[in-house]
């Protein structure tokens, strides 16, 4: 192994066993990798420089927009109309709250963009709402974390614009665009399981609703789905970028929260606006950090020998695809998406490429694979925030997760296998 390398990888597996965070330990191990290659001086300076350089970028504004309007979206009662709503669909059935828990998660996921944020506001009303009805408290949780990853595909997604910036300008409306298939798989995929489990386990029937009361739960819905369609339409049709897109998205989420569902008032409004520039600061630190070790990696060749050496070793694209996708299944269990993304994205799309894979449809493939990563110790954020809500243990969740896992990896590798589920929409709406 190249020495460089050997200091960046042993110095970063150290500083994450020690637990450091994440961006922390990104920023140290360069720091270190880049005084054993060039001298203090300029390793500190190029690091500083990397790190500014990396973050400043047009689309990564849409990143606190969004992120914004997912906190006021989860503060502001949308969740327990898009529950009401999931509920006329799909709560008449065997196990029916468990698809709810699935259908709201995509719904709010979609409106937010964030799993965290899907995991809180719809994991706030349904765990407790299935734990009352009898459902397995370890299967609800198992049931609401996977669900929550859908949000990272089904857009607007800020890891997707991540990966727009990591793949040197791949279109953020394309990927969001291209994200709708895969992420609707995952949720059927999801529901399928539920299904299967409800009628071993014989769940309860959920209520059906009349068509008067159905009506009702869809109009007082709809305020909160045309978000999506104000957002994704407008880039579509052309009407601003994604990164106007999200300015639009915080002014419809205000409109919302504030003035129609009055859920927010206007005292709550600071800390709301603080929260998000918290979350947004971590994110940023995350972009920059990573960046600089993605320099780092590319000065010293790693993604050249990688692509080297995988092509090397076979010629299979199967085989080639199958590889990187076990090599981002293992970085998903103890790396978080935003570093996973910036770092891996320079060393695997070259390789990509020589494949045959265009940067859009990789794009989905790292992002879904990544999304595994989030339900899975020991570093799944969204794992930890399930189980803190359903008050249960990680080790008592895994177990029921597992049918969940086996579905998510299916759905990985047709999406990987099968390019045209990812790039079907995008060709048809011209991008």
């Amino acid at each position: 192994m190249d020495p460089s390398l050997l200091v960046l990888v042993v110095s970063f597996i150290v500083l994450l066993a020690l637990s450091v965070p994440i961006a922390i330990s990104i920023g140290i191990s360069t720091i270190l990798t880049m005084l054993f290659t060039i001298s203090p001086g300029p390793a500190i300076t190029t690091v500083a420089q990397r790190m500014a350089t990396g973050i400043n970028s047009f689309a990564l504004l849409a990143i606190p927009f969004f992120i914004l309007s997912g906190l006021l979206m989860g503060r502001g009662g949308i969740a327990r109309r898009l529950i009401d709503l999931a509920k006329v669909f799909v709560g008449m059935f065997p196990g029916g709250l468990a698809y709810v828990n699935v259908l709201a998660c995509m719904f709010f996921g979609a409106i937010s963009g964030s799993a965290v944020a899907a995991t809180s506001a719809i994991g706030g009303f349904m765990i407790p709402l299935m734990n009352k009805e009898g459902y397995d408290k370890n299967f609800n949780v198992a049931v609401n974390v996977t669900s929550s990853t859908t949000g990272l595909l089904i857009p607007p997604s800020n890891v997707l614009i991540v990966y727009s910036l990591a793949s040197g300008g791949v279109s953020i409306g394309a990927l969001f665009i291209a994200g709708y298939i895969p992420g609707i798989l995952v949720g059927l995929g999801l529901i399928f399981s539920c299904w299967i489990i409800a009628r071993i386990r014989k769940y309860p029937v959920g209520e059906r609703y009349g068509w008067i009361e159905s009506l009702k739960k869809l109009i007082d819905a709809i305020p909160s789905l045309l978000l999506i369609v104000i957002v994704i339409g407008g880039i579509i049709a052309g009407f601003f970028t994604a990164t106007e897109a999200s300015a639009i998205a915080v002014l419809y989420s205000l409109l919302l929260s504030v003035v129609i569902y009055r859920e927010v008032k206007i005292k709550e409004l600071p800390d709301i606006l603080l929260k998000a520039v918290e979350t947004t600061a971590i994110v940023m630190l995350l972009i920059g950090t990573s960046t600089a070790m993605s320099w780092i990696l590319s000065y010293e060749n790693i993604p050249q020998n990688i692509s080297t050496a995988l092509i090397q070793l076979t010629n299979s694209k199967i085989v080639i695809l199958l590889i990187i996708n076990l090599i981002l299944l293992f970085v998903g269990t103890f790396m978080d998406m935003t570093p996973a993304v910036l770092i891996f994205t320079p060393i695997f799309l070259p390789v990509a490429t020589q494949l045959g894979i265009t940067p859009l449809h990789f794009g989905i493939m790292i992002v879904l694979n990544l999304c595994i990563g989030l339900c899975t110790p020991p570093v799944g954020s969204v794992l930890f925030v399930g189980c803190g809500i359903g008050r249960t243990k990680i080790t008592d969740v895994i177990k029921p997760m597992l049918p969940f896992y086996f579905v998510m990896v299916i759905v990985l590798l047709l999406i990987t296998y099968i390019p045209a589920l990812s790039l079907f929409l995008p060709k048809l709406l011209g991008f």
